[in-house]
């Protein structure tokens, strides 16, 4: 290896050790940080404890605002998959000469920008007389990630062959036998993939929830407005708390998804 190379793979280590830094750093703070409490507006670093963590819990308002996150992300998750497997899987096995329309239908909603996607599901629920509520949240976050769970389960299935199938109906099984044993296990670790990107994005999802929310609030917009007073330390507790559980959900999807290789 000459000099020259030598250099390009040290500065391009360096470059990676500063990418890195960049995008953990503030999360690694924070963690740092829940740990230490405030005297006055400084950093008192005199002790470390769990003070903060504490707080957090008995603090009604943020244990509300998660609490509905988590369920609007799990509710809105649940029924995107259920709806992208149907689409999907009629696609693959049933007549496709509606697959464009039906794909621009899904991904419209993705591509076009938050805000708008917010105020159209806005005007078409007060048109039919809907209430906003965490019922409208979560159809529109349905709408959101509906494009991301469909097309990473039509990615994998485009890759299964239709003879498998063909010859799980020849054998005496039956549609839903055929989608249970044949078809299922072969994109489950597109699923857990797919699924844990949506919950993701609707865990975060600001703008439509601005839109459609009502009377409650999901975390997103609770944060939004401590901006105007400013964030506590039980913040850092809350975020620290949702980073190693965010953590642990995306070590769980690697799993997964690497055991399906192995598999193969």
């Amino acid at each position: 290896m000459t000099v020259s190379e030598r250099i390009t793979i040290a500065f391009l280590w360096g470059i990676g050790a500063l990418v890195f830094v960049v995008l953990y750093a503030p999360a690694a703070t924070v963690i740092l940080l829940s740990f230490f409490g405030m005297k006055g507006r400084k950093i008192d670093w005199s002790h470390a404890s769990l003070e903060w963590y504490g707080k957090f819990g008995e603090n009604s308002q943020l244990i509300d605002a998660l609490s509905n996150s988590l369920i609007v992300g799990a509710c809105a998750v649940l029924i995107a998959t259920i709806i992208s497997l149907g689409l999907a899987y009629y696609m693959k096995t049933g007549a496709r000469s509606g697959q464009a329309y039906v794909e621009f239908v899904i991904f419209l909603p993705f591509v076009l920008p938050a805000i708008i996607t917010g105020i159209s599901l806005l005007i078409a629920f007060r048109e039919v007389g809907i209430e906003r509520s965490l019922i409208t949240v979560t159809a529109g976050h349905v709408v959101l990630i509906l494009a991301v769970i469909y097309r990473m389960v039509m990615i994998r299935l485009s890759s299964l062959e239709n003879s498998q199938i063909e010859a799980s109906l020849d054998l005496g099984a039956n549609g839903f036998e055929t989608f249970l044993y044949v078809v299922l296990p072969q994109i489950r670790s597109a699923l857990v993939t797919s699924s844990l990107l949506a919950f993701a994005l609707s865990f975060d999802e600001t703008l439509v929830t601005f839109f459609l929310i009502g009377g409650e609030t999901t975390l997103p917009m609770r944060l939004w407005a401590m901006m105007r007073t400013g964030f506590t330390p039980e913040i850092n507790a809350l975020v620290s708390v949702v980073l190693c559980v965010t953590l642990v959900f995306a070590a769980a999807g690697a799993m997964s998804l690497r055991g399906s290789i192995e598999r193969k």
